[in-house]
């Protein structure tokens, strides 16, 4: 079993910066696809970012592109995912997910690769 923990979440104004980590522990793989979704109320969970397993190979959805980077840190078991000049759009529950193995740059967008799961940090901008 892994373990995801994500922390980094909070109130910030519209135009800031956040970075969110997700810690991960357990029974991990090598190679590894790990990825941010992220959810608000009523709405199904959506792709942020992903890594797909291949040398740091990286993908992100149109919403955060140009405005966010997901990297990871493998001394430290986290993966990151900074953001810069948040919008009150992105406020949302985010999520990290894992999966063992390599993906592709479109399959790593998909919520049903996942089976590891964190419990998610509120992200909420301020407009």
């Amino acid at each position: 079993q892994v373990q995801l923990v994500e922390s980094g979440g909070g109130l910030v104004q519209a135009g800031d910066s956040l970075r969110l980590a997700c810690v991960v522990s357990g029974r991990t793989s090598s190679p590894m696809s790990m990825a941010w979704f992220r959810q608000t109320p009523g709405k199904d969970r959506t792709f942020v970012a992903g890594l797909t397993g291949f040398a740091n190979s990286t993908a992100y959805a149109d919403s955060i592109k140009g405005r966010g980077t997901i990297s990871r840190d493998g001394a430290k078991n986290t993966v990151e995912l900074l953001m810069h000049n948040l919008k009150p759009e992105d406020s949302a529950v985010y999520y990290c997910a894992a999966a063992p193995g390599y993906t592709t740059a479109r399959s790593v967008r998909d919520w049903r690769l996942y089976k590891n799961w964190g419990r998610g940090t509120q992200v909420t901008v301020s407009s």
